[in-house]
């Protein structure tokens, strides 16, 4: 059981990870085609679907190194300062949604920009952006890491 639960943690964080990168690849670049109204045309539609996805995935996997924190602490662990890790990278990709991506998503839907200013906004979006996919695969290191502590200490 412990084994499909370390498994299933990092097949949850690495799926998430792996949609944040196809948004980045395949929905920025598409979003920064488009005119600001037809942006926004598309935002309006498809946004409200777009953030249920991505809050239900962002929780799920800000909560694995969050609990196993809490694991880690209640037994013991000296994996427990690799999973404080992650879940400090966890904290910090949850964070910057509400440090930038709020924030601008909230502009998208008032459709805020001209053409040119959407434009650069876009630009801005897709750096945060890749700078939390960073964040994250940080957070999934160290949450691989503690997975392989906590295993290797169960072993002995």
């Amino acid at each position: 059981m412990k084994q499909i639960f370390r498994y299933l943690s990092i097949a949850i964080f690495s799926i998430f990870i792996g949609s944040q990168i196809t948004e980045g690849v395949l929905l920025v670049p598409y979003w920064q085609s488009l005119s600001s109204t037809d942006f926004y045309s598309y935002y309006n539609e498809f946004g409200p679907s777009i953030g249920k996805f991505y809050t239900i995935l962002t929780i799920l996997a800000a909560l694995i190194p969050i609990c196993l924190s809490i694991y880690c602490k209640l037994v013991n662990s000296n994996a427990l300062k690799f999973a404080l890790t992650s879940s400090f990278f966890a904290i910090l990709f949850i964070a910057s949604f509400y440090i930038y991506f709020k924030g601008a998503n909230e502009l998208f839907y008032q459709a805020a920009f001209n053409d040119l200013e959407l434009k650069k906004e876009l630009v801005t979006w897709s750096y945060w952006h890749w700078g939390r996919i960073i964040i994250q695969f940080i957070s999934l290191a160290f949450l691989i890491l503690s997975l392989v502590k906590l295993q290797n200490e169960q072993i002995k």
